[in-house]
């Protein structure tokens, strides 16, 4: 069962990931028997791993840690951090070149099949929404690919003991397909992705929660610091704008004296303001309708 691997597979984690990063052809080992009630195909025997197979010490120095799941990060890779309205972080992005990477942990029960219910109403949403929905079989079994005027999204699936894994891979039209090279990257990063569960009940298909690294954190405080700053330095300078265009005109004295002619007041246009930067807040491009 999957849940229950050889803990031996662990010693094999480190050349995984070191091969997550550009490495698309790691899909060609066997499948073993034992895990196929879980993974589909020839990556069932690669990842993902519960943190209970492998060794959560070599694993969390090579990953990010992201509590509930420890993700390779992809070759020039940047990390994106979008936040709840409540100020917890609600979602991580991976973002390459080519698109963005998201993955997320789920609570599911012991038996599979969450993903192949969840893929079914996600393709509903999407034909709502106009999109244009195709199945496609992918390493794991069912990948979703919907496509729009304006991006592409792709979403892969892998159920596991207690949890479920969800990928979106969102790209810009055209750049999602099956054989791209954002999808190489994606299907890599699931391949080395390790997920902890905890023991700690949870309701079905809720998202397992994300914690923050403390150097991400950091970052994030700052970050926001910045934007409070900038924000107030442009509070400032909308009143002092204000005050001078609220100024009463000063009346031109009758009979001015020639050395002292009559003072012009000269306006100073408002500042040009830069948008924050979401990187580190927000997301960079929202996710259609989830």
């Amino acid at each position: 069962m999957f849940g229950r691997r050889r803990k031996d597979r662990g010693s094999n984690i480190e050349a995984t990931d070191a091969a997550s990063a550009g490495d698309l052809g790691a899909y060609d080992e066997p499948a073993d028997e034992e895990y196929d009630e879980y993974a589909t195909g020839s990556a069932a025997d690669s990842g993902p791993y519960d943190i209970d197979e492998v060794d959560e010490e070599t694993v969390t120095a090579s990953r990010l840690d992201l509590g509930s799941v420890l993700v390779p990060l992809p070759a020039g890779g940047q990390i994106q951090v979008e936040m709840a309205p409540n100020g917890t972080p609600q979602n991580v992005h991976l973002v390459t070149q080519f698109g963005r990477i998201t993955v997320s942990a789920y609570a599911a029960p012991k038996s599979p099949g969450q993903w192949r219910e969840v893929a079914a109403e996600l393709a509903e949403t999407l034909r709502n929404d106009k999109a244009e929905v195709s199945i496609e079989s992918g390493p794991w079994g069912r990948e979703l690919h919907g496509r729009t005027a304006n991006a592409d999204l792709r979403f892969i699936g892998v159920d596991g003991f207690r949890w479920m894994i969800r990928c979106v891979v969102a790209a810009p039209s055209g750049n999602a397909g099956a054989d791209s090279e954002l999808v190489g990257i994606a299907r890599s990063v699931i391949s080395g992705t390790v997920v902890r569960r905890g023991s700690e009940p949870h309701p079905v298909r809720t998202p397992l929660p994300i914690v923050l690294p403390e150097a991400l954190t950091r970052q994030l405080v700052a970050a926001q610091e910045q934007q409070q700053q900038a924000a107030a330095q442009q509070q400032q300078q909308a009143a002092a704008q204000q005050q001078q265009g609220a100024a009463p005109a000063q009346p031109a004295p009758r009979t001015a004296p020639p050395e002292q002619p009559a003072q012009q007041t000269r306006q100073v246009p408002p500042a040009r303001q830069t948008p924050p930067r979401r990187g580190e807040s927000g997301s960079a491009m929202q996710q259609l309708g989830f």
